[in-house]
């Protein structure tokens, strides 16, 4: 990040090609998603994708009406089932939740590491709109795409 003699700030992120295979571990502590699932659903959704009684993927959904935005906080995929559209359905019911309750952002958090997530976001519609380098708890960078919900 920079900044101008005019005050404007400029941010610019690129692709870097690693040597190697990077595994990326999950950002959060153990047990969060399950502390989660605990909460007053008034607060947000919790939403599925299963085949035959199998979970395929899931998606945890906060709403956040006094900023009139939905926040997915966390989208994950199971590895076998991944590139089948899964997340795109979780992520378009995740939409409709957020229309259905009149919330007018959409915003989802990902890790700079976890480029494949990044793609999704671009892919799926929504836009860089911010990032926080003290965001997760290992010390990741938080990136964040976002895009508005037509309620009309």
């Amino acid at each position: 990040m920079r900044g101008d003699e005019s005050g404007a700030i400029a941010i610019s992120l690129r692709t870097a090609r690693l040597p190697r295979l990077m595994r990326v571990a999950y950002p959060r502590m153990a047990g969060l998603l399950s502390a989660a699932l605990q909460w007053d659903r008034s607060f947000g959704a919790f939403l599925v994708a299963e085949k035959a009684g199998a979970l395929r993927g899931y998606l945890l959904l906060r709403f956040e009406p006094e900023r009139s935005a939905a926040w997915i906080a966390e989208l994950g995929v199971d590895a076998a089932f991944r590139r089948q559209k899964i997340g795109t359905a979780l992520l378009n019911a995740a939409r409709a939740q957020a229309k259905m309750h009149g919330l007018r952002y959409l915003s989802v958090e990902t890790q700079t590491k976890n480029y494949p997530a990044i793609c999704f976001c671009q892919k799926n519609g929504l836009v860089f709109c911010g990032y926080n380098d003290l965001y997760f708890a290992n010390g990741d960078v938080a990136l964040f795409f976002g895009q508005t919900v037509r309620l009309g």
